[in-house]
């Protein structure tokens, strides 16, 4: 199980038509309360969705009781008629559970640029508001409808100490780079907490999960994350043990994400230490993980350790300071790089497990940073110069 775990909350998925395929399309997550707790954190590209504008508003009051996410169509770039169709969308649904439509939030995932079709959209939430449950196959349906070029869908859950449970489901296969990713993520709870406490555990877990996530370098225009708080278990959670929880199903997600980045042969883990900041730890591993040159010398089981070192010197001295000499670079465990020259031979580098793990060290300080990439593959190339066809 994993949305419908924790106790307060229904979930649908099901095909709408949105998507021609007749795949699922359309899912349903409502908080049964008695907490309406929410927050959300959104895509920082500037060229923002009308599902992303809307619930953007809408949850800036710290409540919701449901979620709308379909697939098949982003509904970006679509103009104010776009943002029209997303709030008939929201009064639709919020008319059949009989709240109001500021605490329906929405989501959608697709092609940009193209108006949603309207008609099996709003015909889809009716039937999936009759079907509303709790349960693995709730669970297991939500996921499903919100899967675009996904090839499995991505559900995680943990029972804290205390007995509260955090549950949630992603999707995201392409586009995946920060602020977020290309994804649409709902988190739920069953805590008792207020919206100050959830949106500062939604943030802090986050930054350090799905904002360390980095496949293609290009940003989605739908990215959402949501955490809905039921208050169902009765139990009061401080924000340290709510932080945690939600960061745990956040790391589990992310790294869901990366195992299904669109043809990737290879997960890699680029981790970089002795930093004066972390911050400095994260630029030098973000251009690392954004290397292109890097990720076609991992597809091809390639440990060149030139191609890291270059690629971590493409960033500015005043961002990350180090001296190359003192830089050092670890390949799945052989250090093949010291003190900015060879060291051990490339070729005691196993490169045929699917994860890979790139450490650096820059010798400048003490401070630690990472990043989730993956290679760049022959079928990456497939499947985006064909998406829109």
């Amino acid at each position: 199980m994993s949305i419908t775990r924790p106790r307060g909350f229904r979930a649908v998925g099901l095909a709408a038509g949105i998507k021609a395929t007749g795949k699922d399309d359309l899912s349903l997550i409502v908080n049964d309360g008695p907490r309406d707790t929410a927050a959300a954190v959104f895509t920082s590209n500037r060229v923002q969705a009308a599902p992303v504008l809307w619930s953007r508003q809408a949850v800036s009051d710290g409540r919701a009781r449901a979620v709308v996410l379909n697939s098949g169509g982003a509904n970006a770039c679509t103009g104010p008629e776009g943002f029209a169709d997303t709030h008939r969308t929201a009064e639709h649904l919020a008319s059949l559970l009989d709240v109001a439509a500021q605490d329906v939030l929405v989501c959608s995932t697709g092609l940009i640029g193209e108006r949603l079709p309207m008609e099996p959209l709003l015909a889809g939430v009716t039937t999936a508001a009759g079907q509303l449950t709790a349960g693995p196959e709730a669970d297991a349906a939500a996921s499903r409808g919100i899967m675009t070029t996904d090839s499995v869908p991505k559900t995680a859950e943990v029972t804290t100490p205390s007995g509260v449970v955090v549950g949630g489901i992603a999707k995201g296969a392409g586009m995946l780079a920060p602020q977020l990713a290309t994804m649409l993520v709902v988190l739920t709870t069953d805590a008792d907490v207020d919206a100050e406490t959830a949106d500062a555990a939604l943030r802090a877990a986050t930054s350090t999960t799905f904002d360390r996530v980095d496949s293609d370098a290009c940003m989605s225009t739908n990215d959402t994350v949501i955490l809905l708080a039921s208050g169902a278990s009765g139990i009061t959670l401080g924000l340290d043990e709510l932080t945690e929880a939600v960061r745990t199903v956040s790391a589990d997600l992310a790294r869901q994400l990366v195992a299904d980045a669109e043809g990737a042969s290879h997960d890699v883990h680029v981790i970089v230490r002795s930093a004066t900041t972390e911050q400095a730890a994260l630029a030098v591993a973000r251009e690392i993980a954004r290397s292109n040159l890097v990720k076609a010398a991992i597809f091809g089981n390639d440990p060149n350790w030139g191609r890291i070192v270059s690629a971590a010197g493409c960033v500015p001295e005043a961002v990350a300071p180090f001296d190359v000499a003192h830089l050092s670079v670890t390949v799945n465990g052989v250090e093949v790089c010291r003190e900015g020259g060879a060291h051990r031979d490339r070729s005691e580098v196993d490169m045929t497990p699917r994860e890979t793990l790139i450490e650096v060290d820059l010798g400048a300080g003490e401070a630690t940073g990472d990043i989730w990439t993956n290679d760049l593959t022959h079928d990456y190339v497939e499947e985006n110069s064909a998406y829109s066809s």
